[in-house]
């Protein structure tokens, strides 16, 4: 029953989102990220709910419709950014990796966070207030702000984990780590990211907290 309301979530969410996108005239990063957001955060806290083994499940169904959405175009709004990337299905992806990874539901949520808040945060405050200082990796576009948004919303991230887990992580180690994860958030292009990131957090805190 769990599993049913879970899946209901989500298409709920995907849903609203599909309809809000189509009602606006103009389309900002934050319609584009809005779902990034509520359903990367909800999925960060499936294992308080679900067991490993009904996520990887849930990975693998959610991989089959996101690569089914992209070819046949129903969830539009989630696959209009205007570059070449797989993000969403490498996200699908990262989610089942990381059960693999870790048992830990408090690491899993950290990892997963990474890219539904860090990741999503930054190009929305990138877009909005760093017009000015963009470069380019790889070719695309980049900004100091959004950068600097993904590390500072890294480190809440990881500092949250250390008082909710109890796993002690020194100021290095958590800074280290953001940069890391930020680094690779701006080379991991056509949605990379949104593997690596998660998969390097869930691994770092399963070696820490072990």
């Amino acid at each position: 029953m769990t599993l049913i309301l879970t899946l209901l979530v989500v298409f709920i969410l995907l849903v609203c989102n599909e309809m809000w996108w189509r009602s606006q005239l103009s389309h900002t990063e934050i319609n584009r990220k809005f779902i990034h957001i509520t359903v990367g955060t909800f999925v960060a806290f499936w294992p308080f709910f679900l067991s490993w083994q009904q996520i990887r499940w849930m990975s693998l169904a959610f991989l089959v419709v996101v690569a089914l959405s992209k070819y046949l175009h129903i969830f539009k709004a989630i696959h209009s950014v205007q570059r070449p990337t797989w993000g969403e299905i490498f996200f699908a992806v990262a989610v089942g990796a990381v059960t693999f990874i870790t048992q830990n539901k408090w690491i899993f949520a950290a990892a997963v966070l990474q890219m539904a808040l860090a990741d999503g945060l930054a190009a929305i405050i990138g877009v909005q207030y760093g017009r000015k200082q963009r470069y380019l990796v790889f070719g695309q576009a980049k900004s100091v702000v959004g950068t600097a948004t993904f590390i500072l919303v890294s480190v809440y991230i990881l500092v949250a984990f250390t008082y909710v887990s109890g796993t002690p992580l020194a100021y290095g180690t958590i800074l280290g780590l953001s940069v890391a994860a930020g680094a690779i958030e701006n080379f991991g292009v056509f949605g990379l990211d949104n593997l690596f990131v998660p998969v390097l957090i869930a691994y770092v805190l399963q070696q820490i907290a072990h």
